[in-house]
């Protein structure tokens, strides 16, 4: 009788499902449809992100870096697989604790996390919950987890050292509901939220990120963003920029980019002063306008107020067509190129929000449901790796024909590939469809992961 039950219950553990007969369909009854929880998984282009985790050195870390507070010694999983399973969870889109109630018996979500989970199941849904909630939510391991994309980052350029980096910082709205700590009105969003800060690269990686209240200017604590980054590339020779909008028009940060050697190129909100300063470029001009739009330049200096010096300050004048007033552009910098590269150089900092985009689509990184603020914070930083780890399968995996893709295509047509799980004596086999990625891209895919790989050098 015992043999029995313990039998039943592996049934139900390892399949799935339990015995249940299958389901039917009515526009052809030769149909039926059923369900094999372990033995078929619908995730199996996860894989190649586990390749690529691999390959960098990227979770692995996690055991030097986090403190694990739990004395039991009957552990099944430990900190770094129940990071991987919170980290390719979310990349996956399985960004809610919950999920892992059925994402734990999924066989390619056992095999990313490795050990006890690739015979057993992977942690259940209270065993991620305390993970995220109370191990990860101490001060050191929120404090290794802040760090870790910028550890991340390093290793990636370790291996394609960059010839110059380019910071861009902007603010974000992560809409809150019910009785959260932090939450708060913001105006400009018209919304209860949080106000999170992101720092980007140009390559889309993101360089650090911070958690605040929604209520906050969109500059506040932009030091405990801005500085551990500018520390980490001091150590490298390359040309250094930071791009911002008019929120980071503040003299403190002019004065920490200038003698930390950046050059930078922030938007300056008009004035009576400046606008005096390019007044012969307001008047309307004489004669019929053309159908095109005309755009004109210029230089000057200026020293606001609470500025300790003058500056250089650009500014660009637009006339559209039909339209009775021209529109203004103001950009401080200590760039020496010509006044309309230095707008051009500005105006790619929108890549910065379209960078927070497809993080909001992709990652779903405004899902931050929790009640206490410094669950939040856990949940952001988790959100920010699996966007980073995304991120770099596209810009050092992807082959050229499908470089293009975004976070969100990759997703959808990479990541989720429905696969049959085959157990043999020594091997598994994950039997992958061949619709959107056939075997020939994947094969390139998992080659430019393995060329990532550090080669021993040769004695």
């Amino acid at each position: 009788m015992s043999y029995t039950h313990q039998n039943r219950r592996a049934s139900r553990h390892l399949a799935g499902e339990s015995k249940k007969p299958p389901l039917r369909v009515n526009f052809d009854r030769r149909l039926k449809l059923e369900f094999h929880g372990s033995r078929i998984t619908s995730d199996a282009g996860l894989l190649a992100y586990r390749e690529l985790d691999d390959a960098l050195g990227l979770t692995k870390i996690a055991e030097d870096v986090f403190q694990d507070s739990r004395t039991g010694k009957n552990g099944c999983h430990g900190m770094t697989g129940q990071f991987r399973q919170s980290l390719f969870g979310r990349v996956g889109g399985y960004e809610d604790v919950n999920d892992a109630e059925r994402l734990g018996r999924d066989p390619t979500m056992r095999w990313i996390v490795g050990g006890k989970a690739v015979e057993r199941q992977a942690a259940s849904t209270s065993q991620m919950g305390r993970f995220e909630t109370e191990l990860l939510a101490s001060d050191a391991n929120l404090e290794a987890l802040t760090d870790m994309n910028g550890v991340w980052i390093d290793r990636v350029h370790d291996r394609r050292p960059p010839k110059m980096i380019i910071l861009d910082m902007d603010s974000s709205v992560s809409p809150t509901h019910g009785e959260q700590e932090g939450t708060a009105y913001n105006g400009h969003f018209g919304c209860t939220c949080y106000h999170p800060l992101f720092l980007f690269s140009q390559f889309g990686d993101l360089e650090r990120c911070s958690l605040r209240p929604g209520n906050v200017h969109s500059a506040d604590g932009w030091r405990n963003v801005l500085e551990p980054v500018v520390a980490r590339y001091q150590e490298r020779n390359l040309r250094r920029y930071f791009r911002g909008d008019a929120a980071f028009a503040a003299p403190d940060i002019y004065a920490f980019l200038e003698a930390e050697g950046f050059l930078y190129a922030i938007r300056l909100k008009a004035n009576a002063v400046l606008q005096e300063c390019i007044a012969h470029l307001l008047t309307r001009p004489v004669g019929r306008p053309p159908n095109h739009v005309r755009r004109y330049y210029a230089n000057f200096s200026y020293q606001a107020g609470s500025w300790n010096k003058k500056r250089r300050v650009v500014a660009k004048v637009e006339w559209h067509p039909g339209e009775l007033y021209p529109r203004v552009g103001f950009i401080v910098t200590n760039l020496s190129r010509p006044a309309e590269r230095v707008v051009t150089f500005y105006n790619h900092r929108g890549t910065a929000e379209q960078f927070i985009k497809e993080g909001k689509n992709a990652i779903k990184w405004t899902r931050l449901s929790c009640r206490k603020f410094r669950n939040n914070e856990v949940r952001l930083q988790l959100h920010a790796l699996a966007y980073n780890l995304a991120n770099f399968m596209r810009t050092l995996a992807l082959p050229k024909e499908v470089e293009h893709w975004s976070l969100t295509t990759l997703r959808e047509k990479l990541m989720k590939i429905g696969a049959k799980v085959v157990n043999h004596g020594r091997y598994v086999t994950f039997q992958l469809a061949e619709v959107a990625v056939p075997r020939e891209l994947f094969q390139k895919i998992l080659s430019l992961i393995d060329d990532l790989r550090r080669r021993p050098v040769p004695a």
